[in-house]
């Protein structure tokens, strides 16, 4: 299995530096604005390349990690797959039209009109049936997990994500059919999963070749980090005017949002370690159905409703409260490391 070094202090500190990236892209995107409207238009089939290079650089580091020759043990512990398989997509979905429901057609019901809490239910239903292929990675780093089981996890979502993303979205939508951009589905699984894994697959070979792999490790670590808090800066910049102008809305979509997401992760917290699972395979087994595929799901809410409709809106503020509530969740999951078996069970064991 490969193994994942420490948290350093900067990791360790994570939280602050995305708060000031988070006041920093806001106050980017007002002080820049021309800027942010020329990023906000470099895109290929509704994914944002400049947020794909940044993203890309963020995951690359991890991709590194992976043996692919430990890959081959991952059906040996098929716990961890049934799991984000149940979770993502039997439980996920429904919780966040529920929540979606209960809030905007009942507790908020006098804060908001009919039309809009109908857009801001569909923008959240979008985001529920959108597990994270590309982000988890950097929550599986940060909780020590095991890099190859979260590749098995991801490359499974997105397998069952082709076939059920739409029908689900159908169903909980109410509508007899959805209109897919698949081009924006197959890119971003190639631009945030295979070409990075193969690029550190290359990577790794060489490294190995030449006892290198731990240098190359260490210097690249950063790296991630940077991504990640680039990433933060680029999304709020390019939704700062959104952010000032309804910041009673960002809140409303927010709360059931929140809710859903730490509800999510500590009912399969739960159940992984009900069920026996190791730490490193809960905690992303956990974070994955907490984690969104916001690209994905922004890119539907345009195709459907438009690009300045409620539903636009609350996918994005989905990307806005994931990152500051999925540290939290990871730093809950490393002070409760010890709630979980230190080694997984094999065959051979009693």
């Amino acid at each position: 299995m490969a193994s994942i070094p420490a948290m350093g202090i900067f990791e360790k500190g994570l939280s602050i530096w995305v708060g000031l990236s988070i006041l920093s892209g806001i106050l980017l995107g007002q002080w820049f604005p021309t800027f942010f409207e020329w990023v906000s238009i470099q895109e290929v089939a509704k994914v944002n390349l400049p947020i794909a290079v940044l993203v890309w650089i963020m995951i690359f580091p991890m991709m590194v990690k992976i043996d692919f020759r430990s890959l081959r043990d991952v059906g040996k512990r098929p716990q961890g797959l049934i799991l984000t398989v149940f979770i993502n997509w039997l439980v996920k979905p429904f919780t966040m039209a529920f929540l979606g429901y209960l809030f905007f057609r009942i507790l908020f019901v006098n804060l908001v009109s009919e039309a809009e809490a109908t857009q801001y239910i569909a923008g959240m239903i979008l985001l529920g049936v959108a597990p994270c292929t590309a982000m988890v990675f950097v929550w599986s780093q940060l909780t020590k997990g095991d890099p190859n089981y979260t590749l098995a996890q991801v490359a499974v979502n997105d397998l069952i994500m082709v076939f059920l993303f739409a029908p689900i979205t159908a169903l909980l939508l109410g509508v007899s059919s959805i209109s897919v951009p698949w081009d924006t589905l197959v890119l971003s699984v190639v631009l945030y999963v295979v070409l990075p894994l193969i690029a550190g697959y290359i990577t790794r070979i060489r490294l190995l070749q030449t006892n290198s792999l731990t240098v190359f490790e260490n210097k690249v670590k950063p790296l991630g980090i940077a991504g990640l808090l680039g990433t933060v800066i680029l999304l709020f910049g390019l939704q700062s005017n959104a952010l000032i102008s309804n910041p009673l809305v960002m809140v409303l979509i927010a709360i059931p949002l929140i809710l859903q997401a730490y509800g999510i992760f500590f009912i399969t917290y739960f159940l992984a370690k009900r069920i026996g699972l190791t730490h490193n395979i809960a905690a992303p087994a956990s974070l994955i159905g907490t984690s969104n595929f916001f690209e994905l799901a922004v890119a539907v809410a345009i195709s459907l409703f438009g690009l300045t409709s409620g539903a636009a809106l609350a996918t994005v503020v989905g990307v806005l409260v994931e990152v500051p509530v999925m540290l939290s969740l990871c730093a809950f999951a490393n002070k409760t490391r010890h709630w979980f078996i230190a080694t997984a069970k094999t065959e051979g064991e009693k």
